[in-house]
């Protein structure tokens, strides 16, 4: 197995892990839970190829790539934390969408880095302005990915396509 396939392995892998912390039903917790994750897959990413990785900065670039994707969606992402305030409907409902959003966002970050590490660049010079289009174009393949996976279609099928 290649760099880059072992690197694609680790992000479904964490991708999944991103989708259940979305389904944390106390508000926020989801939010830091999932950052938790990412910086992780970050790590293990930036280890595949053999690159230093700084949690502050990885932070940093997290909040960068997520406040560019489109709005309705970063409100969603939001929206669905809170929605985890209602009483009975509130976590069932937002839960989905939290575990969607969760899952899109972490295989987009994935492949980012995954594209940045391919190409030769390290996590230092790593620039969240220089690849935000494709980080959007990952998002919403991730968020399709993510809500077939969510509907109980197969994993073993949506995973081979990652």
């Amino acid at each position: 197995m290649d760099r880059e396939e072992h690197a694609l392995k680790i992000v479904k892998n964490y991708m999944w892990w991103s989708m259940g912390a979305g389904l944390i039903p106390v508000p926020f917790v989801d939010l830091a839970a999932v950052t938790g994750i990412q910086l992780k897959m970050l790590s293990d990413i930036s280890k595949c190829y053999d690159m230093e990785f700084s949690e502050h900065k990885g932070k940093s670039i997290i909040a960068a790539l997520l406040g560019s994707v489109v709005p309705n969606q970063l409100s969603k992402g939001s929206l669905g934390s809170l929605l985890k305030m209602v009483p009975v409907v509130g976590p069932v409902l937002s839960g989905l969408s939290m575990s969607i959003f969760s899952g899109a966002s972490g295989y987009a970050l994935g492949k980012v880095f995954i594209q940045h590490y391919e190409s030769g660049g390290t996590f230092l010079t790593f620039d969240p302005e220089k690849v935000r289009n494709y980080y959007k174009e990952s998002f919403e393949r991730g968020m399709e990915v993510a809500e077939k996976f969510e509907q109980g279609q197969s994993a073993q099928s949506e995973q081979a396509k990652i």
